[in-house]
């Protein structure tokens, strides 16, 4: 299956089912995705990054069952979204992905006034992905390539949780997809 078409679909069979338990958020994940690509394109970020935005919580998708089944268990969204895009999208859409948990602990250790903005769901896995970052370990995570663009990508994924937000629609997001596939 090509990839926009499996991305599709993993939308198709899991983006509109709502988080349970500890993990329960106000909106489903695939307008979640939406407004978190919307808020990236808001702040002039580039092509691959507002894809990567996009698709930062695919990873969830196919860690489904298993959450379904324990939401105190990490289920590594970040680690298991890279096989899924690699060979198929460049490091500036992968990265950003993969780093985006990291960056949550970063912004936590970096920043006094994060973790208060930060949802329970939000909070309560923060707790199982690790806690927040000793400082060193902050600096170091800040020094790596695209560090500074899962920053921007966490911000955003913390702000894209609101209600009946109007997004462009999934194809729109797709074609974007499309895009950055065909220069990969």
């Amino acid at each position: 299956m090509d990839i926009i078409e499996r991305i599709d679909a993993l939308f198709a069979a899991h983006g509109e089912q709502p988080y349970e338990g500890a993990r329960r958020e106000a909106i489903s994940a695939t307008a979640h995705a939406l407004q978190c690509a919307q808020l990236a394109e808001w702040a002039h970020a580039d092509a691959p990054l507002v894809a990567a935005a996009f698709l930062h919580d695919v990873g969830h998708f196919l860690a489904a069952e298993a959450i379904a089944r324990n939401d105190r268990l990490d289920d590594r969204h970040e680690d298991l979204a890279v096989p899924l895009l690699a060979g198929h999208f460049g490091p500036a859409l992968i990265e950003p992905i993969r780093l985006h948990v990291q960056a949550k602990r970063c912004l936590v250790t970096v920043d006094p006034g994060y973790a208060a903005t930060l949802s329970p769901a939000s909070v309560h896995s923060l707790a199982l992905q690790g806690g927040p970052m000793a400082e060193a370990e902050a600096t170091a995570f800040q020094a790596q390539p695209h560090a500074q663009a899962a920053l921007s990508l966490r911000r955003w994924d913390d702000l894209a949780k609101v209600p009946g937000r109007e997004t462009p629609p999934l194809a729109y997001y797709l074609g974007l997809l499309d895009g950055l596939r065909s220069r990969a």
